[in-house]
């Protein structure tokens, strides 16, 4: 009979108009790797906040077994003294104090009240070998990548002699390798006896990780399985509840004049002089195509449209023509004018204001539409809004509530309907599906489908090969700062583009 280190039964957690979890009920194998799969929505980050003490006893139903007897954590202490530990989307690090103070943050060693830094340094130096982590103990955190800080993390977790280990989307801002060091320093952990409850949207990661799978979807447990009983078609069809044969919901497209183009564009390095992050590019975007714009982290792709965008830390320089008419662009507010809106990467600290409702970030970039005499006319924010919701499906209870009680993919919408309420002429989509399920990804890539039908010039940037070839009519890769290679899609192959971009020109 297995043995469960961690037992849900029928957890039931209600926010104000929505039940964000329903009788949820399954079993964590002790020394298993345990997949939480399911849509945005789904409750799955919900069900994490109960299991590690944000909320606390009495603020939900049901019961939690840890090691075989119900818990009644009050306060997050209470659960990491028991030995669980989560490691959340947004890292939980203090940038400014050193690896070492992170690592025993709240848990120095000390003697009669006084920190012993010596036997901190020690110690974090032997915890950062066991995540395979070559950095001072010393050395600032906000100095460290992200896949670095991800380590630090989780090297916290284990000077607290960790038993349950809890990680939540850790691969969605890593590179290829990092993702790799991550995986592999959690399958080491397994083989140590530290049972992971490992959520994640890439089904491939949990299809190499983990042994079994829990899909949730609307807030209830719909079925767990051993990975051997499970395929990745299996997945996708419990989490959306229907059969999706295809991923990616590629029409044909109509290929149109020049919407967009920048001829000789150039950015220097902001931090390095005489080096420049963009040299000489020159590229044309189409009405009635998806350009899908290729190239590993790091290669200049976020870099050249933010520029161009006038938003870069540095100047560009170079021409910019929007249908065909040079434009000036030394700021956002002037590409806005000129109807060219990016939707960032970034969508929390960039693209919306997290404690606004939905409607106020609908309007926040096209207020004039919105306002007489500089008073804000509400009934047209609330027609306006409730336009956009319905157009592109945000599911929401009410238009007043703050974005930050909405699901990824659902915040994402979100800043989707900003950047048409602003009437768009060119779309950059910057990492338009980083960190949203399957079922949201086919929701917006169906909006950009019907973007492009209305002739809004889309230039898609991806770090996923399977989305850019699904996606794509055409697509440009770029490595260090140079166009290295440009395709029709439907003779790119992932070979093909990941040797384009590592700098081997395949034009």
């Amino acid at each position: 009979m297995a043995e469960y280190i961690l037992e849900l039964q029928n957890i039931t957690k209600e926010f104000p108009g929505v039940k964000a979890l329903s009788e949820v009920t399954f079993g964590v194998q002790r020394g298993h790797v345990h997949a939480l799969v399911g849509e945005n929505g789904a409750g799955k980050s919900t069900l994490i906040k109960v299991i590690c003490g944000v909320y606390p006893y009495g603020n939900y139903e049901g019961t939690v077994k840890f090691e075989g007897k119900e818990c009644r954590f009050r306060t997050i202490r209470e659960v990491e003294s028991a030995g669980i530990a989560c490691i959340h989307q947004e890292l939980n690090l203090v940038p400014d104090m050193s690896v070492a103070e992170n690592v025993f943050l709240n848990n120095q060693p000390h003697k009669f009240g006084v920190v012993n830094f010596d036997e901190q340094f020690d110690q974090c130096k032997k915890l950062l070998a066991q995540v395979g982590l070559e950095v001072n103990p010393d050395e600032i955190v906000r100095n460290l990548g992200v896949g670095q800080q991800q380590m630090v993390e989780i090297a916290k977790a284990l000077s607290r002699d960790v038993k349950l280990l809890l990680l939540d989307e850790p691969t969605a801002a890593l590179t290829e390798a990092e993702v790799d060091t991550l995986l592999d320093l959690v399958d080491k952990l397994r083989q140590k006896g530290v049972t992971c409850i490992y959520i994640s949207h890439r089904l491939d990661e949990i299809m190499r990780l983990c042994d079994d799978i829990t899909i949730l979807r609307d807030g209830q447990t719909i079925e767990t399985r051993p990975k051997a009983n499970m395929t990745k078609d299996d997945m996708i069809s419990l989490m959306v509840g229907r059969e999706m044969n295809n991923l990616f919901p590629r029409v044909p497209h109509t290929r149109g004049e020049v919407g967009f183009e920048i001829r000789n564009f150039v950015v220097p390095h902001p931090d390095i002089p005489g080096r420049n992050v963009i040299n000489n590019i020159s590229l044309k975007a189409y009405k009635g195509e998806i350009l899908g714009i290729s190239g590993l982290m790091g290669a200049g792709r976020t870099e050249l449209f933010t520029a161009v965008y006038g938003a870069y830390r540095t100047k560009g320089s170079g021409e910019i023509y929007i249908d065909g008419k040079k434009v000036d662009i030394r700021k956002p507010q002037d590409a806005l004018d000129n109807g060219f809106f990016i939707v960032s990467e970034d969508r929390k600290k960039l693209g919306l204001n997290l404690i606004m409702s939905i409607k106020e970030n609908t309007t926040l970039a096209s207020l004039e539409k919105v306002s007489k005499a500089g008073v804000l006319d509400e009934g047209a924010e609330v027609s306006y809004t409730t336009k956009y919701v319905k157009e592109i499906r945000t599911k929401t209870p009410s238009i007043e509530v703050a974005v930050n009680t909405l699901s990824g993919g659902n915040q994402q919408k979100v800043v989707l309907a900003k950047a048409l309420m602003s009437d768009p002429k060119v779309m950059i989509l910057d990492e338009p599906t980083r960190g949203i399920d399957v079922g949201a990804k086919y929701e917006i890539y169906k909006i950009m489908n019907e973007l492009v039908d209305k002739g809004v010039v889309i230039i898609m940037i991806s770090s996923e090969m399977e989305e850019i070839l699904g996606m794509s009519d055409r697509i440009l890769t770029i490595a260090e700062g140079e166009i290295t290679g440009e395709f029709d899609a439907r003779e790119a192959t992932q070979e093909i583009l990941m040797r384009a971009a590592v700098g081997r020109s395949a034009k």
